[in-house]
């Protein structure tokens, strides 16, 4: 305990030093937090013989509230009845986005020459993070802008699709291999959210109920409380927690504690993020980078433009002007949380799926892109305004 409690310490006070100083430079504090975690995990500190703090029980679980959190906050700022408005175009800017999947596909196979192998690549590189991009929208002050509603619509069917995808090669590749199996997994993630689309649509009487105290203690712990208590249910039916969180937050939305939860709630949340970027970080091991340095070169050259093009697209479907279709374009670079769970599932793949290309290289390939790309993500999104420009001019052109 006496360890844990010196970890946390040291945790909590490298991202406070990581923060101001991203705050004095003007940067975001996403990129800080997560170099800070690399410097003070097992792999830089540890290796030095210097305090390190691990991806310990701790950690991990501040990274998953961070996580929730969020998502959490995002669903504050819409309702179930505006999502279904959009489905239409939900709809067609999400099937345009799975474009990505594709070209991961390709791109592993043609670089690694394996189709399991390329199937894991594909799924890193096409989902964006919902917990980074949500963190980014709040810090920029677009989370109320025209230009969140196609990205959380993307966001939203990326995380639908990946939750089958996950269940499908998590049962073939790391289980017993028979599709049944996936099935199974599928058929109780759909009960999952259909139920959950069912509480919110019926449930926003009882959602008022329960924040109707005097006590701010009380109405904290009662939100925290059913909050965490579904993403975590969600999670252990194999649901992303991160959808489970939105929908939570759609049903308060509906009530008239919306600026008193977002109040009380918004430290806790930049706490538990920043342990959520803190431990990307401190999962990075940097010397795994060189020996899929090629593969990792590529794929950024080849997604990031990809991932621009479709988002802008998405943003086109809604109607959105060039400028604001370019934010899109560029918020939905940004890879995280997603692809470090398709490299967990490479990790423990079984059997025939056992191979080096598999359990070695796609979990060390996808720890490195999420690095880069939250970087690069966090980056566009911080200097968007140039790159706007640059499209407005060129849109002119034409």
């Amino acid at each position: 305990m006496a360890a844990l409690l010196l970890e946390a310490g040291i945790l909590f006070t490298v991202v406070a030093v990581a923060g101001a100083l991203a705050s004095r430079l003007g940067q975001s504090v996403i990129p800080f937090y997560i170099v800070s975690g690399i410097v003070a995990g097992p792999y830089v500190a540890g290796e030095y013989g210097l305090p390190a703090v691990e991806a310990n029980d701790f950690v991990e679980v501040g990274a998953e509230l961070g996580i929730v959190f969020l998502l959490f906050f995002l669903g504050l700022e819409f309702s179930l009845s505006r999502l279904v408005e959009n489905r239409r175009r939900i709809g067609v800017a999400g099937t345009v986005d799975l474009l990505n999947l594709v070209v991961g596909f390709l791109l592993g196979y043609i670089v690694l020459g394996d189709a399991v192998a390329a199937v894991l690549v594909g799924g890193t590189v096409y989902i964006s993070s919902s917990a980074i991009i949500t963190k980014s929208l709040i810090d920029l002050g677009w989370i109320a802008n025209d230009e969140s509603d196609p990205m959380l619509g993307i966001l939203v069917y990326e995380d639908l699709f990946i939750a089958v995808y996950l269940a499908v090669v998590s049962a073939l590749v790391t289980g017993t291999g028979e599709l049944t199996d996936a099935v199974s997994d599928v058929a109780v993630a759909v009960g999952f959210i259909t139920a959950l689309v069912a509480v919110v649509y019926i449930g926003g009487d009882l959602f008022d109920r329960l924040l109707d105290v005097r006590s701010n203690e009380a109405k904290t712990l009662r939100a925290v409380g059913v909050t965490v208590l579904v993403a975590g249910s969600a999670l252990a039916l194999g649901v992303s927690e991160a959808v489970a969180a939105f929908f939570v937050g759609m049903a308060f939305s509906g009530t008239g504690h919306v600026e008193v939860l977002e109040r009380l709630l918004s430290p806790v949340r930049d706490v538990f993020a920043a342990v959520f970027f803190f431990w990307i970080g401190v999962t990075t091991d940097p010397s795994l980078i060189v020996p899929v340095a090629g593969l990792l070169v590529a794929a950024v050259a080849v997604t990031a433009p990809v991932k621009f093009a479709t988002g802008y697209v998405g943003g086109r479907v809604y109607d959105l002007g060039v400028r604001r279709s370019t934010r899109v374009g560029l918020g939905m670079v940004t890879r995280g949380e997603f692809s470090l769970v398709v490299a967990a599932v490479a990790a423990g793949a079984t059997g025939a799926f056992d191979t080096p290309l598999v359990t070695d290289t796609v979990p060390a390939f996808a720890v490195a892109y999420v690095l880069v790309m939250s970087v690069l993500g966090t980056s566009l999104m911080r200097y968007s305004s140039f790159f706007e420009s640059a499209a407005k001019r060129f849109a002119e052109k034409q």
